[in-house]
This record gives C-alpha cells, sequence and structure tokens, in this order.
C-alpha cells in the first residue's frame, strides 16, 4: 500500500510539469494583456510597457516560464494582478468556501444518492423503479444555472426561508480564523451563527449536488444489479443468512466499489470550482475567482489556481484509489 502510495505522488511531478506549460501557453495565447485590463482607458504605450516591466512580461517566453516555474517551487505564487494580494492569501480565503460547498452538495448527493439507487434495484422493474430512474434523468438533465434561480426563486422569494446569497449574513460581524465557517462557529460555540451559515449553504448545495445524485443513484442501481446475482450472494442467501445481512454485508459493500470511483470523480469536479453555482449564489469560492482572472488577465491567479486545483483532483482520487481496499480488503495493489 505503502509502495502504491508514494508511486502516485510521484507521478504527481511530471503531470504538473507538464500541465504548468500548457497553462502557461494558454493564458499567454488569450487576447489582450493584464496592462491593458489594469489601465483601462488610461493605457498609453509608455503606461503599457511600465505594466509589463513591473510584471516581467517583457522578457522572452522562456524567460518568464523559468521564473514562474522557480517562484512557483518555492510555493511563492506572486500577487494577483486585479487585488494586488498575495496569491496564496486568495487561495486560503476562497478554497475553503468551495470545499465547504462541494462537500456539502456531495453529502446530500450521498445520503440521497446511495439508499435511492440500492432502492430502485431491488425493486427492479417496479413502478417505484421507474420513477427513480425518471427522477435520475431530470436531475442529470437540468442546468445547474436553472435549478439554482428557481430554489432562489421559491425558497428565497415566496416562502422566504432561506438566504439567497453569499455563506453568512452581512450584519454579522464574527472572526472566521481558519476560514471554514461552519468549523469556526462550531469551535468557537457560536451557534446562531452556525445555523445561519447552515442556512446559507443549504440552497446552493442541493443545485451543485444535484447532478452528482442523479449519477451516484444511477451507478448504485446498476452497481446492486450485478452484485445481486453473483455466486457468493445466493451461496450466503443459501446458507440462510437474513437478507439484511446478505444487503450488508455481501450486496452493498461490493456495490459501492464502482460508486467509490464515482464518488472521487465528482468530488475533485465539485473541488475545483462550480463556476455556475459560485456565480448564481455569489459564493465566493475558487471557481468565481478563476472566472473574474479570466476576464482579468490574472496570470499569477490564473497559473498558481490552476495548479492548485490540479494537485487537489490528483490527492482526491489517490484517496479513493485507497478506499478500495477499506471497502474490499481482498484488493491488493501490485
Amino acid at each position: 500500500m505503502l509502495r502504491f502510495v508514494v508511486r502516485r505522488l510521484l507521478l504527481l511531478v511530471p503531470i504538473l510539469l507538464g500541465l504548468s506549460i500548457l497553462v502557461f501557453a494558454w493564458i499567454r495565447a488569450l487576447p489582450g494583456s493584464p496592462a491593458d485590463v489594469l489601465l483601462g482607458e488610461r493605457a498609453t504605450p509608455a503606461a503599457i510597457a511600465r505594466v509589463r516591466h513591473e510584471y516581467g512580461l517583457d522578457k522572452p517566453v522562456y524567460v518568464q516560464y523559468f521564473n514562474y516555474l522557480k517562484t512557483t517551487t518555492s510555493l511563492d505564487f506572486g500577487v494577483s494582478i486585479a487585488s494586488r494580494r498575495k496569491v496564496t492569501e486568495e487561495i486560503g480565503t476562497r478554497f475553503p468556501a468551495t470545499v465547504e460547498l462541494a462537500l456539502s452538495a456531495m453529502l446530500f448527493a450521498l445520503v440521497l444518492g446511495i439508499p435511492l439507487g440500492f432502492l430502485t434495484a431491488k425493486y427492479y422493474g417496479s413502478v417505484g423503479d421507474q420513477v427513480g430512474l425518471l427522477a435520475s434523468l431530470i436531475g442529470i438533465s437540468i442546468p445547474i444555472f436553472f435549478l439554482g434561480l428557481m430554489l432562489k426563486y421559491v425558497f428565497s422569494v415566496k416562502l422566504g426561508w432561506l438566504p439567497s446569497v453569499g455563506r453568512i449574513d452581512v450584519t454579522r460581524d464574527v472572526r472566521h480564523p481558519t476560514h471554514f465557517y461552519v468549523l469556526d462557529a462550531i469551535v468557537t460555540g457560536d451557534w446562531s451563527t452556525l445555523v445561519d451559515v447552515l442556512k446559507h449553504l443549504i440552497l446552493p448545495a442541493i443545485a451543485l449536488g444535484t447532478i452528482p445524485l442523479a449519477i451516484v443513484a444511477r451507478i448504485t442501481r446498476a452497481a446492486v444489479l450485478d452484485v445481486q446475482n453473483e455466486d457468493y450472494v445466493r451461496t450466503a442467501r443459501a446458507k440462510g443468512l437474513s437478507p439484511f445481512v446478505v444487503d450488508e454485508r455481501h450486496v452493498l459493500r461490493n456495490a459501492l466499489l464502482p460508486v467509490s470511483t464515482i464518488v472521487g470523480l465528482q468530488t475533485g469536479l465539485l473541488l475545483s470550482g462550480a463556476i455556475l453555482t459560485e456565480t448564481v449564489f455569489a459564493w465566493p469560492g475558487i471557481g468565481t475567482w478563476l472566472s473574474e482572472a479570466i476576464f482579468n488577465r490574472d496570470y499569477p491567479v490564473l497559473q498558481a489556481g490552476i495548479l492548485f486545483l490540479a494537485v487537489v483532483f490528483v490527492l482526491v482520487n489517490l484517496v479513493v484509489d485507497i478506499s478500495y481496499a477499506l471497502l474490499n480488503p481482498r484488493i491488493r495493489y501490485s
């Protein structure tokens, strides 16, 4: 197991190196430049030259790349061109928001998706099975931005039950040392703030978690249908084990292997930044941060943000691979 983990971590080096080259080339292929965005109507040839010199954009491309590589390996991602703040500080404030949203969305998907997929498989061919398939198809097909707007209209505008934007009520003056608002509220024992943070989290988590919910339900259904016809399941039933024990020990546990793969991929995608959801709900996460950086031609933010998300994605999938052995001890990595 340790050898497998070390090998996967070593493979991260060439992956990140190749990605750094692609990101560097892609960003500089974008039309316009940071100087144009910063200066706007005040852009004169002299001012543009000054800004380009300030950020090293007047040097040869290969020099720019090696400088970028040198600062990245030292974990110094530079300063944002738009906000003039350190990129590491912005990641530290933006990424926790995306983590909270992504984990809440995935929790919503798993809590509903696995039971739904299991039940539709157990009652295969019934009306409930057909309704479950139809619901999952709708969940995959409906656009996130449309669902988000509908949720805001119903639960915020019409019913007034839940807030429609942001992570917390703007009138609250509380400190967030870790920038994980839920964790900070729990650690400090500020239960009213915790309730407010959770209320802000519900609608975006539902909107973001609908597609993973539908995918998890369909994969669980297919996996359970496949596993429950295996010889070892029929043998367990023939031994007289109760249906609950057979389903829990033999069917569901083995059916969760393909589900865990999907969960890992979906979690990695959610942590990469749900731009549409964050935009609709004005959620200050990594997705909107990178989206704004594209429009601002903010090279340091784009270069650091994309590499950071690549590392997160690889590590999430590494955790998923390790979870195979926990779900099924017979699996060994060569």
